[in-house]
This record gives structure tokens, C-alpha cells and sequence, in this order.
């Protein structure tokens, strides 16, 4: 018999393997058995015609008369005619008309469902949902019944294989599959009440009730859940069999001092994190840690007394970090804070110290060589950079912490990539850390091969933001009074943001043609010229070129009273990450939509950083937006908000390369609806590696889990 792992085309033939890995990425038997169907019909539940009442939603089971296209007042329509033998029903397409003439010919037999109106005279459906029969053979009502069952699964389609093709693909790799090696053992299934495997895909492709899909979906979700907790528990225990060195820290070091010249109290959170950080250094086994929190909850700081713990114990770290415009700024306020401690060696600097060096890919020939001979030769204690400290080039005398900020714009093999620097087989310690809120459950799955470390505590002295929803559509004297407040501000010496959802030189070029969202090319000129035309208007995106870019952030940045200084800064989203402007007290978001809710968090993060308390105004012209903007300024609490934008925008990538930005690679598991399943998945996991931690008793579970691996991480 065939296995999951063998191709489809040895079981379907060339042909039929072929249409449906270009129609739905399958290319195993595995891959097609994980193709769920979307809903399900109920055959019981089909309508005779003549029994439709208007506002009915009803599904029934006909054949095409006739399909014409008319012309009508407002353009053309799709009409058709079904009938199942005794009644005549009306079909209504707007759109896509050849397209479904294609699809509906005359003589074709399929199931449509939709709400039953009335239209001069006769029952209507408008634009239903339709899945149409095989057209081999006979197109009679009766000769439907092999391929509708009692409960008949209806799958993804394309124009080129509708579903019953998929039902006649997935029957035959069913039949063709040996599935009795479960990667479930028996324990784990009766513990949660489990179907086994072959069972529960019968249930979900070929089931007889309803009852057993769910039943099925059960198994399959759990399935999932536990396989991919598997790999995370796998890359835990690969990660702490190599060595690391221990990391103690010196009294009276680096550390010590940079406690010391702190202007306000640790809050409760930031002093757990660093305690929990510094066992983690001082053990032989590598560090690896999520540090993730609030806008402005103080991370950078628990990272810099990481780093501090290991340059006394003479070792070097590493601050990764996404943009440019962030290294610099991370490198800037390390250097001040540090002050002579930041230059040990130097005639000026304190012994007890180091060096900090700047890496970036814009930086000329000699400024990136003596960084480069820093880093290697163990001058520099602290690395700061981008995706330049990647590169193979980059050498260390001893690296012992590597740092990575804002871990969602990075992957999985970029991590690795530092991880590998270590001397010999001796593994750096690793901290991760990320401002965008992350549910527990998503940690869980997203970074479940970390332990994670929480900071929800605000500073001390951080007055906060508040949050209002603007809707210009509605009240354009509020987006009046909307720029007369940005005045205001910088009068008072504050600065302000004004984010854009694009930047507006698109293909169309330079905004020559209104568009539904506001650029920043165009929004900044417009306000200084107008709105704006007494105070500095700044501009930044990410298109800019990054000396471009670091001198509007410097601009930005300095006092009121500088020459060049800039009041207002009108950008892209590149701010949301790290820029820390602590001035910047108000944030105007335009076309507000367009961005997640923990997005629009993270954005409206940046300002209430100072003294002075921190206004965000989310403007929108889309009155339908405004309910769902109102939940961002319906709180302050990112986790809450963070879940809430999971439910719409899924998980990303879990276990490859893009951890977001990108539809979910998950099948069935949905981290926040799961939680539970997620929970009782780690709890098993954990057992079964008690019992048997080389799975060498679980071959199906392993050979799953390195296919799993294969497609989601070697693939991605």
C-alpha cells in the first residue's frame, strides 16, 4: 500500500497528480488528505423548488435550462434557469458573467444555495453559491446520487477542478493509503478521547453524519497542534545539547554601573525579567528567552544589562536590529548612557567598560573595517547592527549573547545565523525581544522553543496616551480642529507625527490619481503649504535613502530651539519600530483602516514616552471602520487588542522563515480559538519526551515531524 509520503502521481497517474499540485499545492498523499473540505452539505436538508418561500435559505438540487446574458439599465446580467424536474428556478449574476457562463451549460446538474427572493414575478436567487456534478456520463438528477452521499464534503475549487474532482481524488488516495502506523499513540488519544488517525480523515472526507466531521476535525486539530508542538520541543533540546558558556557577571562591573547611573526605579516587571535573564546566563546551557511587552515598557533596557553581564564576564554580544533608522538610534542611546564606560581603551574612557561599534550596510570602507577589526579582535564588547552582522565576514573573539530586536522581522534562519558564531561548538546565549503584544497562546506557538518573559508594567514618569477615533467623513470641522491641535502642540515645544498608510510615488506615479489612502508625498506637501504652514514639516519613508532617513529622524529629534529642527513629521509606518522620540507627545494616523489594531498600538507607542501625556487621533473617512477603531481607543492593553487582530489577520508563518505578514501556515489550528488544545498538545509533548525523548518508539510521529520540518522551514 501506499504511504503518506508517497507522491500522488503513483497513485492517480501523471495527469491527475499534475493538475492538482498546480491547482492546490499537493504533491503527497499527505498533502491531499489535508485538504479539508470547507463546509459540508447536507443532503437531507435539499429544498424541493416548488416548496421555496421568499426569504428562504435554501439549497437544492437541479439541472440548467438556459443561461443568457441581458442587458439591463445599469449594464448586463446573467440570467439561468434550473429545474429539478418539476419546477423552474431563476439564477442572478452581476459580475463575472463569462465566467459563469462557462461554468453553468445548459444540460449540467449541481447544488445551489442561496437566500430565495422574488424578481417580476418569479422565485430568485442572486448570485448563490453553486458546486456543479461531473459532467462523464449522464446528467440526470438520479445518476448524481455516487456522487453526493448523505453528507457530501465540498472542497476548495478552481475553475479547472471543481470539487467533485477533489471528492474522486481524495476516495482514491483514501482507499489506496495505509494509515494504521497513527503518530498518536494510543495513551495520548484515550487520554484526550481521540479518534485515531485513519479514522477521523474517513470521518472528515467520507463521513456518513454530521457528527462524524466534527469528530474527525477533533483529531486532526489536536493532530496538529501536537506535531508542531513536537518541533518546537525538539528545537529546544537541540538547542541546549550544545554547550554555553556560564556568564556571571562581576560586581562593580558594567552592570553594576549602569544600575547606578539610572535616573528613576526599575518597575517590578523589568527586575523579574533581569533576575530571570541573569540565571539563564550563569548556567552551561544556552539562554533562550522571549522578552516581549508594551510599547515603552523598558525592554531595551533589561537587553543592555544582558549585554553588560556578559562583557564582564569577557564576553561579547550582539543587538540585532531590523532597520537602520533603529540601530542607530539604539547605538546613539547605548553610547550616551554608557558615556566613558562606552570607551574603554580610549583616552577618555573608564577601564571597567568597553567598546560599542556600529554595523550597517551604508557604512563607507573605513568605517566598516575598524568595526569589523573591533569585533574580531574583542575590543568592542557591544556589536550594534542590521542584517549586516550576518554576513560571514563578521568574526568574534567571543561571542556570548546575541540580541534580537524586534524578533517578528526576522526569521527563523536569520536567528540562527549569529547562533553559529560561537567559539568552536560553544553556543551563545540568545534574547529575543518584540513590542508587538503577543498572547500567551501565540508565544506558545509562534516562539514555543523559547521561554518567555512578559513586561507589562508602564516606567515611572510616563504621563500615557490617550486615544481618540476622528471620522472626517462625518465631521469635517473635527479634522479642522484636528490640525489646529497639531499647532498647538508644537507651540508648546512638543513634536508630532502624522502616519501615512503609503507612500504615494506608486506605479501611477507621484499621486496623479486620487487614491482611497493617503499618501505621504502628497500629505506633507499639502499640510506645509496649507494646515501646517507655521510650524517644520519633515518627511521620512522607507524608500528613502538611509542617511536620508537618520538625518529626518536627528532633525526630528532635537530640541525646538535647533535651526533645523523639525516640528512635524509626516511617515510611513517605518516608525513603528523602536524610534524613541521622548518630545513627540501627539500622533495623528490618517486612514486608520488600513493598519491592524496591534499595529495602530505599536504606532500609537511612540508618543507619551516623556513627561508630557501622549494624544493619538485615528482619522478615518470609512464611517464602517469606525467600530473596529474604536477598540484600539477602547483600551491600552495590546495583549487584548493583539488577540482581537489575530481572529481577522491570522498567525503568519509559525514555524518557518516569515513569522508574519502572510496568511496563516496553520490547517486547522487557530492559536486564540485553541488555546486549550495548544495547552494540552505542550502537556503531552512533554510526557511523551519523558517516556521516550528520541522517539525512537514513535516512527510515524517522527517521520511526520520531518516532513513537517521539510515543507514549513526548508521551504519557506
Amino acid at each position: 500500500m501506499a504511504g503518506l509520503s508517497t507522491s500522488l502521481a503513483e497513485v492517480l497517474g501523471g495527469g491527475s497528480a499534475k493538475t492538482l499540485r498546480t491547482s492546490h499545492g499537493v504533491v503527497t498523499c499527505e498533502d491531499l488528505l489535508w485538504v479539508f473540505p470547507r463546509r459540508y452539505q447536507d443532503m437531507s436538508t435539499l429544498t424541493d423548488i416548488a416548496a421555496l418561500q421568499v426569504d428562504d435559505v435554501a439549497t437544492v438540487l437541479a439541472r440548467v435550462k438556459t443561461a443568457v446574458i441581458k442587458n439591463t439599465r445599469k449594464g448586463q446580467m446573467l440570467e439561468v434557469v434550473i429545474t429539478d424536474g418539476h419546477s423552474d428556478l431563476h439564477l442572478a449574476f452581476f459580475r463575472g458573467l463569462r465566467g459563469f457562463v462557462a461554468r453553468l451549460p445548459p444540460g449540467r446538474v449541481g447544488l445551489f444555495s442561496g437566500k430565495v427572493g422574488m424578481f417580476k414575478g418569479n422565485l430568485q436567487l442572486a448570485h448563490p453559491q453553486f458546486t456543479m456534478a461531473p459532467s462523464e456520463g449522464s446528467t440526470d438528477i438520479e445518476d448524481l446520487q455516487a456522487f453526493l452521499a448523505t453528507i457530501t464534503p465540498i472542497y476548495p475549487a478552481t475553475a479547472t477542478v471543481p470539487t467533485w474532482r477533489v471528492d474522486r481524488a481524495m476516495r482514491m488516495v483514501l482507499d489506496a493509503v495505509d494509515l494504521t502506523d497513527d503518530p498518536l499513540d494510543e495513551q495520548i488519544r484515550d487520554r484526550r478521547g481521540l479518534l485515531g488517525q485513519q479514522e477521523a480523515l474517513r470521518c472528515i472526507h467520507r463521513p456518513e453524519h454530521i457528527d462524524q466531521t466534527r469528530a474527525g476535525l477533533a483529531r486532526c486539530t489536536y493532530e496538529e497542534a501536537f506535531v508542531l508542538q513536537t518541533i518546537l520541543a525538539m528545537r529546544r533540546r537541540a538547542a541546549s545539547a550544545r554547550p554555553a558558556t556560564a556568564r556571571t557577571g562581576t560586581a562593580g562591573g558594567l552592570a553594576d554601573v549602569i544600575l547606578e547611573r539610572l535616573s528613576f526605579t526599575l518597575t517590578q516587571g523589568q527586575q523579574d525579567a533581569i533576575a530571570a535573564i541573569r540565571t539563564d546566563l550563569a548556567a552551561p546551557t544556552p539562554m533562550q528567552r522571549l522578552l516581549h511587552g508594551e510599547v515603552g515598557a523598558g525592554k531595551t533596557l533589561v537587553a543592555l544589562l544582558a549585554m553588560a553581564t556578559v562583557v564582564d564576564s569577557g564576553g561579547q554580544a550582539v543587538l540585532l536590529a531590523p532597520t537602520e533608522t533603529l540601530a542607530q538610534q539604539h547605538f546613539t542611546g547605548i553610547t550616551a548612557m554608557l558615556g566613558e564606560f562606552a570607551q574603554a581603551g580610549m583616552l577618555a574612557g573608564d577601564p571597567r567598560g568597553t567598546q560599542v561599534v556600529l554595523l550597517t550596510g551604508s557604512q563607507n570602507s573605513a568605517t566598516r573595517k575598524d568595526a569589523l577589526l573591533k569585533i574580531m579582535s574583542g575590543q568592542a564588547g557591544i556589536a550594534i547592527g542590521t542584517h549586516a552582522l550576518l554576513n560571514d565576514k563578521v568574526q568574534f573573539a567571543d561571542l556570548g549573547l546575541v540580541v534580537v530586536d524586534e524578533q517578528h522581522r526576522f526569521g527563523v534562519e536569520q536567528r540562527a545565523a549569529l547562533l553559529e558564531r560561537g567559539a568552536q561548538d560553544i553556543r551563545p546565549h540568545l534574547l529575543v525581544m518584540t513590542a508587538t503584544p503577543i498572547p500567551r497562546t501565540v508565544a506558545m506557538t509562534v516562539f514555543g522553543d523559547l521561554d518567555v518573559t512578559t513586561l507589562k508594567e508602564l516606567p515611572q514618569g510616563r504621563a500615557g496616551t490617550s486615544t481618540f477615533v476622528v471620522d472626517e467623513s462625518r465631521a469635517p470641522r473635527h479634522a479642522e480642529r484636528m490640525w489646529q491641535r497639531v499647532v498647538e502642540e508644537v507651540r508648546q515645544g512638543r513634536k508630532v507625527y502624522v502616519v501615512c498608510p503609503r507612500i504615494g510615488d506608486e506605479e501611477r506615479g507621484a499621486d496623479t490619481q486620487p487614491e482611497t489612502t493617503r499618501g505621504v508625498l502628497l500629505t506633507a506637501q499639502a499640510l506645509a503649504d496649507k494646515e501646517l504652514s507655521t510650524v517644520r514639516v519633515g518627511l521620512m519613508h522607507g524608500r528613502m535613502p538611509s542617511a536620508e532617513k537618520t538625518d529626518a529622524m536627528r532633525r526630528f529629534a532635537a530640541p525646538a530651539t535647533d535651526a533645523d529642527a523639525l516640528d512635524v513629521l509626516v511617515a510611513t509606518s517605518v516608525i513603528e519600530v523602536g524610534v524613541d522620540v521622548p518630545a513627540a507627545s501627539m500622533m495623528i494616523v490618517l486612514d486608520a483602516e488600513s493598519f491592524g489594531l496591534s499595529q495602530l498600538h505599536q504606532l500609537r507607542g511612540r508618543v507619551g514616552r516623556g513627561s508630557a501625556p501622549g494624544l493619538c487621533l485615528l482619522a478615518t473617512r470609512n464611517p464602517a471602520a469606525r467600530a473596529r477603531l474604536e477598540q484600539v481607543a477602547g483600551t491600552t492593553n495590546g495583549f487584548d487588542l493583539a488577540r482581537v487582530d489575530l481572529q481577522t489577520r491570522k498567525e503568519g508563518d509559525v514555524l518557518g522563515t516569515a513569522q508574519s505578514g502572510r496568511l496563516t501556515s496553520l490547517r486547522l489550528l487557530r492559536v486564540v480559538r485553541d488555546e486549550q488544545i495548544i495547552e494540552q498538545a505542550r502537556a503531552d509533548v512533554a510526557d511523551l519526551f519523558e517516556r521516550d525523548p528520541e522517539l525512537r518508539e514513535h516512527r510515524a510521529l517522527r517521520a511526520m515531524v520531518n516532513r513537517w520540518q521539510s515543507e514549513y522551514v526548508e521551504k519557506s
